[in-house]
């Protein structure tokens, strides 16, 4: 049999398809355990050498991909009511350090999921749900062989896709045959009873995962718009992205088995069957290629206070030095205001430092001042490092006169940040920021940032709005 990627799939993890734990609730996802029972009986058929299964509810990180060396993996369900449903797996150390190296050639950096990593950041070295429920099929179907247990990473999405090819290239070079598995959900967001509330662009994100995965279109999976997924909730993309790398360069037979959202969570099954090599379906330097215009295009546009916090920014990193020889801002923008810096990698926020007033003799100096801090001194992240600068996208809020809020129904969060104030403590929230729908999200994330506890009372609240430049 040759070896390399010969199957590729995608598949759910409500752990509700277990039977303890889904008991009648089971009847509502038919669709979803035959097609999760058909997909673990092919991958068995396959008789492949090796499961490579991506979960996105592992150990997540925003600069690299983690996979688990140990030489077993483990995990149950005891989070969900079933402890005694336990499953335990042989890893294909080799293998894993097979595909470590291949990615690392390709500029992805892998993090071995060690003790001192658990420790540090209070990890489960446990498999998770999300590698559990495909597992726990996969066992079902009589699967007792090897894995190498992966948990995606917040990287570029050139950087996933390239992932799955270093999967491919390990396999075909170190001499196995492996299957390659995406587990992950598709939009939480499909009903007004869904875990994370109802968008109405959530259909249109599982539409078009649905049918690009069909076609096994992998171009028009590596284009989709950041702001749909976010819109969507999905846990899913990142997986599937990786996924497709597997079969990059290769001829694909796609089937898609099921798809169906009982619960406001949409669940799809699919399958790729890897075929016969096909240059016409090399998408690795593409995908670098459109990130690079993509980025090239945001400097291109950058609006001249975005530029000059970008400079300080990059200065400082590279230099430890702090720019003064600050150019004239357009003279709309006001002399003094309180600002704030973003700086985000991939859609994700990487650091974000503020003042509420001004604080410097001019704005340009405030952004120079807060540019610095964001790369350098947000205490959630590490400082950036120089070789983070190319793939970093910036943006400023210069902040309006705040006032008094003295009618919660008014405010919008989407159009006003807000300030809470209690004593010393005190937390500000910037308007329209991803995944902040509500005025309660907004209220609550800014009670948490000053320190201030959900139900305490006579807190003050102020509102403001924001001139936002990309």
């Amino acid at each position: 049999m040759e070896n390399g990627v010969v199957l590729t799939g995608l598949v759910p993890h409500p752990p509700l398809l277990i039977p303890q734990i889904g008991k009648k609730e089971r009847g509502k996802v038919q669709k979803t355990l035959s097609a999760m029972e058909r997909f673990a009986r092919e991958v068995v058929a396959a008789e492949p050498d090796v499961i490579v299964l991506i979960s996105p509810h592992g150990p997540v990180f925003q600069d690299g991909i983690v996979m688990n060396f140990a030489p077993k993996v483990d995990g149950d369900f005891a989070d969900f009511g079933a402890a005694e449903e336990r499953l335990a797996f042989v890893v294909d150390g080799p293998f894993a350090g097979a595909i470590q190296d291949e990615a690392q050639t390709l500029g992805v950096e892998i993090i071995p999921l060690t003790l001192d990593l658990v420790r540090r950041f209070q990890l489960s070295i446990k498999l998770d749900h999300g590698a559990m429920v495909p597992l726990y099929f996969l066992h079902q179907a009589g699967w007792h062989g090897r894995v190498v247990s992966v948990t995606m990473g917040m990287l570029p999405t050139e950087k996933l896709y390239a992932f799955g090819v270093a999967v491919q290239r390990a396999a075909h070079n170190f001499g196995r045959r492996a299957v390659v598995i995406a587990s992950g959900d598709l939009s939480h967001r499909l009903s007004p009873d869904a875990p994370n509330g109802f968008h109405p662009r959530s259909k249109e994100f599982d539409a078009a995962i649905t049918r690009l995965v069909e076609r096994a279109d992998i171009q028009g999976l590596l284009s989709l718009p950041a702001d749909l997924r976010e819109d969507a909730g999905e846990c899913g993309y990142r997986p599937i992205v990786m996924m497709a790398g597997a079969a990059d360069g290769y001829q694909v037979e796609s089937e898609f088995f099921s798809y169906e959202a009982p619960f406001g969570v949409g669940y799809a099954v699919a399958a790729w069957r890897v075929g016969a090599p096909d240059e016409s379906r090399r998408y690795l330097d593409w995908a670098n290629q459109q990130a690079a215009a993509e980025l090239a295009c945001i400097r291109a546009n950058e609006a001249p206070i975005v530029r000059l916090a970008r400079e300080a920014a990059e200065l400082y990193v590279r230099e430890g030095k702090t720019l003064t020889e600050v150019p004239e801002l357009p003279a709309e923008l006001p002399q003094q205001a309180g600002v704030f810096v973003s700086v985000y990698h991939q859609g994700n926020l990487r650091g974000c430092i503020g003042t509420f007033v001004p604080t410097q003799p001019t704005l340009a100096q405030e952004v120079v001042f807060n540019a610095i801090q964001a790369v350098s001194n947000d205490p959630r992240f590490n400082p950036v490092t120089v070789e983070e600068l190319p793939e970093l996208v910036y943006s400023v809020d210069v902040l309006k006169e705040p006032r008094e809020v003295e009618d919660l129904s008014t405010h919008d969060p989407k159009v006003h940040g807000i300030i809470v104030a209690k004593g010393d403590r005190r937390g500000l929230l910037l308007p329209d920021l991803p995944g902040v729908e509500t005025t309660e999200q907004q209220l609550a994330i800014a009670k948490r940032k000053a320190g201030i506890g959900p139900d305490e009372k006579d807190v003050h609240l102020a509102e403001f709005e924001v001139i936002r430049y990309r």
